[in-house]
Order: C-alpha cells, then sequence, then structure tokens
C-alpha cells in the first residue's frame, strides 16, 4: 500500500495488512485531524519505509500516557501522514486517509479498537460488534483493559 500528502512530495509504503487499527475519539486526534477521530492504521516499522520526500516532525507529549507522539507531516502542504511512538517503537501508526486506497485494509471489528470513547462527540455512530475502550486498550502499567462489545449501532450515549 502506498500513500502520500496533499501535494505529492511525500510519499510512503506500507507492506501488507496492518497490525491493528484504532480508531481514536480522544481530542488530540480531534485537533490533529480537524475531523471527528483519527483512523490510525498501525503497521510494524519493518514492513513501512518512504518511498520519496522527507517529513518535517512535530513532537507531542501524550496527556494520556505522557509519552511522546512524533508526528510527521510534509513540510511543503502540511498533510499529517503518520505518528512515530516511543510507547510503542516497533509501530508506525498510519492516517488512513493519506493512503491511496484508503478502503484497502480490513476495518472489521475484529481487528479495530474503538478507543479514548469517552471523549467522542456527541453525534458519533459507533458500528454494531465494535470494541469500545472509554481510554486506551491498555493502562499505564500495560495491562489490558477489557473493551464493551456494541450488539447494535449506537450514537455515543443513545441506542439507535
Amino acid at each position: 500500500m502506498q500513500g502520500r500528502c496533499l501535494c505529492g512530495a511525500l510519499v510512503y509504503e506500507a507492506e501488507g495488512q496492518p497490525a491493528t487499527v484504532t480508531i481514536c475519539h480522544c481530542r488530540f486526534c480531534q485537533r490533529a485531524t480537524g475531523g471527528a477521530y483519527l483512523v490510525d492504521a498501525l503497521f510494524k516499522r519493518a514492513r513501512f519505509r518512504i518511498v520519496q520526500g522527507r517529513p518535517r516532525v512535530y513532537d507531542h507529549r501524550s496527556e494520556g500516557s505522557g509519552n511522546l507522539v512524533h508526528i510527521q507531516f510534509c513540510e511543503a502542504c502540511g498533510t499529517k501522514l503518520w505518528l512515530e511512538f516511543d510507547r510503542w517503537p516497533d509501530l508506525v501508526g498510519v492516517y488512513a486517509g493519506t493512503l491511496d486506497d484508503p478502503n484497502g485494509f480490513d476495518r472489521s471489528p475484529a481487528r479495530t479498537h474503538y478507543i479514548f470513547t469517552d471523549q467522542a462527540a456527541d453525534w458519533t455512530v459507533m458500528p454494531a460488534g465494535a470494541r469500545l475502550y472509554p481510554g486506551d486498550t491498555t493502562l499505564p502499567s500495560g495491562e489490558r483493559v477489557v473493551p464493551l462489545c456494541l450488539t447494535e449501532p449506537q450514537v455515543r450515549g443513545h441506542s439507535t
């Protein structure tokens, strides 16, 4: 899979399917995308490479974990393309909307985590089968959080 920035100066490639997908509703992701959430396709670093260009980096300290998140973006057009994480150094989180085919990867409920749903916009629709986490999938201690699994679609805070 290839992806690129708006102007095409920065191109990356990710091999195969993402290890997992997160749909993050935290305020950081809302601000970073200008939308309701970020669709973050997480690839193993060994399966990711820059094909063309060189990104600029903005380092942001996560309000949740306290760790640094390194936002890779195009200097020419400002498009954010991927994230690198101090917390998970073996993963690269691709902004899925920058993929040439943003529908070309598996986003099924079994592979997707809906995180920080406690911060989701009131009008956000969560699909049936979604695994919802009020915060992250793990606690700062590394312990896994048990998700709420939806049996039918839901608008945040309201049954449909």
